[in-house]
């Protein structure tokens, strides 16, 4: 093997170990399911990974933003996990659907109840979300991961603008332009097909009550048409009697 070989592969083996060691560290981060808009509630996922080979996760801790408060944060149950949402006295009072809120959700416990994230796995863990601040474009949710081997890694450093990503980044959740309807673009979109198929059935019906109307015209018009040519008919029977009867009594 000459030496422009053995570099090769060297090199070849170099990326390997790089890439794979790349692919192995990911970390604690959100996602919306479908969409996340602006001003509307939103299902999103925190996902999970198990970075140890010797240990499993057994607890999960995302703080909820401060600085845009939700007024509702609701679990979705997880066999083999228990969840507990923390609320905490907002300073300045929310205002959602007409009513004053004086407390909202600051924190989302889950903890393992017979269940775990194993070495390879990785866990999600749903949360309804709202309403969405219509004045930010990002919420970030810094979480804490616990394993069985009481080894604590924090997902809390918040990424700055033009610099590489943080050692152990914050989940960041990107939000959509504000949809029409509060309950997202989804909703609206089906309102206004909804309210097309309903004009749509409604033209419809119109157009067959006037076909029937104008069916109906025309069978009067001609149902009088024959009974006029009856009456004609008649008519001429009736004078060509009489003729015929005064000739008989002439004669």
């Amino acid at each position: 093997m000459n030496v422009s070989r053995i570099a090769l592969v060297t090199g070849v083996a170099a990326s390997s170990v790089l890439l794979l060691s790349g692919t192995a560290f990911a970390h604690v981060s959100v996602q919306p399911q479908g969409e996340a808009a602006k001003g509307g509630y939103a299902t999103v996922n925190f996902k999970v990974p198990n970075e140890r080979d010797n240990a499993s996760t057994v607890k999960l801790e995302v703080s909820l933003p401060a600085d845009h408060p939700m007024a509702s944060a609701m679990p979705q149950p997880i066999p083999g996990w228990k969840a507990v949402v923390t609320k905490s006295k907002l300073a300045k009072p929310l205002e959602v659907h007409g009513k004053q809120i004086t407390e909202a959700p600051s924190k989302i416990t889950w903890t393992a109840d017979g269940g775990k994230i194993g070495p390879g796995e990785f866990q999600q863990f749903p949360v309804s979300l709202g309403r969405l601040p219509e004045d930010a474009d990002q919420l970030v949710f810094k979480a804490i991961q616990t394993y069985s081997n009481k080894e604590v890694v924090r997902w809390i450093e918040e990424a700055k603008e033009g610099a590489a990503e943080p050692e152990s980044p914050a989940p960041v959740l990107k939000l959509s332009a504000a949809a029409e309807d509060e309950h997202g673009a989804a909703a609206t979109g089906a309102s206004a097909k909804d309210a097309k198929n309903a004009k749509d059935a409604k033209n419809a019906g119109h157009d067959e009550d006037m076909k029937s109307e104008a069916a109906s015209d025309s069978d009067s018009d001609t149902t009088a048409r024959i009974l006029g040519i009856v009456g004609i008919l008649v008519g001429v029977a009736g004078v060509a009697f009489g003729v015929l009867a005064g000739r008989r009594r002439s004669a």
